[in-house]
């Protein structure tokens, strides 16, 4: 899915069925089902913003929650990509690919990945000077146990003059 030029990328279960109609359907059915559950809404505020705005995830009838992941591109070139969810986890990664990496690996630039909750609040900014960014979280009110909304901000760490 294309917003703004940016690649979103929606993990989720998919299902099969018998012959291509069924396997179509089942996969559309799956993506919508993966929309719903992890909603991005952004904000179009700051032009110097990379990524702002709302992250909703939700626990799907598996009892898992969703997770997005944003492909940042520059004039064709994958720079990196960022994974909002499940729950309350965050990644950033250089580079981008299909494969989807798991948060805990050594190449999750965001230390620590699962934002901790203190008295169901949290909130965690991350620096990554390697590219020059600085990612922001916030938990949102409203915030439940089967979804959890998030006030996502990706920057610049140090802006052009």
């Amino acid at each position: 899915m294309t917003v703004h030029g940016a690649q979103w990328r929606v993990h989720g279960a998919t299902g099969a069925g018998r012959g291509r109609a069924a396997v179509a359907l089942a996969m559309t059915l799956a993506f919508a089902a993966a929309t719903l559950q992890a909603q991005f809404t952004p904000y179009r505020g700051n032009p110097m913003t990379i990524l702002e705005g709302t992250w909703e995830s939700c626990r799907a009838a598996d009892g898992q929650f969703a997770e997005r992941v944003y492909d940042h591109i520059v004039d064709g070139v994958p720079q990196f990509e960022v994974h909002l969810g499940p729950e309350h986890q965050f990644a950033i990664f250089k580079g981008v690919q299909d494969a989807h990496r798991p948060h805990d690996s050594r190449e999750n630039l965001l230390k620590p990945y699962d934002v901790p909750m203190v008295n169901n609040r949290a909130r965690q900014r991350w620096e990554i000077p390697s590219l020059n960014l600085v990612f922001t979280v916030t938990m949102g009110g409203g915030s439940r146990t089967d979804c959890e909304n998030w006030y996502v901000l990706l920057e610049p760490l140090k802006r052009p003059s």
